[in-house]
Parts: structure tokens; sequence; C-alpha cells
């Protein structure tokens, strides 16, 4: 049985529905969303649903490496015509603090 493509604009929809999802994930460490964070370096969807999350943590030895990757994949789960999610940890470039957003420096006082 074949599955159903998705459309462009139900692909925009899922991907602001993932950012959302995304923006209830926090690092254990510091007090912002991964998203505003910058651990988010791509999202993807295809003609499927499958949504694949190009992401980094802090640190290679981030204490959520394993708890981290299981909830963001959880959430995204639940979006209507997500069919699939795959996480990618990626460690290049490196994270750094440059790559959070002017809220998320707001938030922690760096400006």
């Amino acid at each position: 049985m074949e599955q159903n493509k998705i459309s462009e604009p139900e692909k925009t929809v899922i991907e602001a529905q993932v950012v959302e999802s995304l923006r209830t994930c926090y690092d254990p460490e510091i007090p912002v969303n991964i998203y505003d964070l910058g651990l988010i370096y791509g999202i993807s969807i295809d003609d499927y649903g499958t949504v694949e999350i190009k992401m980094t943590l802090t640190s290679p030895y981030c204490p959520a490496i394993q708890s981290l990757p299981a909830e963001i994949e959880h959430k995204v789960k639940e979006i209507k015509g997500v069919t699939n999610v795959s996480i990618k940890l990626v460690w290049d470039p490196p994270w750094h603090p440059g790559r959070m957003s002017e809220a998320a420096k707001l938030e922690l006082g760096l400006f």
C-alpha cells in the first residue's frame, strides 16, 4: 500500500508545529528552550511525513545526550501528519553562545 504524499503547504504547517514543539524542550543546564538556544541546525520533512531534525548539544558530555533526543522524538511524533522522526546528532559546527536567538540572550541577561 502506497502512502499519500503530503503537499508543500502541509510541510510548511508541520515544520511550524515542529518548531513550536521544540520550544517546549529545554536543555537541563540552561533554562532556555533548545530551539532558541540554537541547538537545532535543521528541520526537513519528506513527501511522506518523515521529519529529520539535525541538532547538537551544548557539549558532547551534556547529561541530556540520551533523554533529550528521545523527548524530541516523542513530542514531534504527536504532530498530525508526521509519520516518522529521525534525530541526527551533529557536532560540526560546534555549538557556541552566538547561535542563541536574541530572545534567549535577553532571557539569560547576555546583553
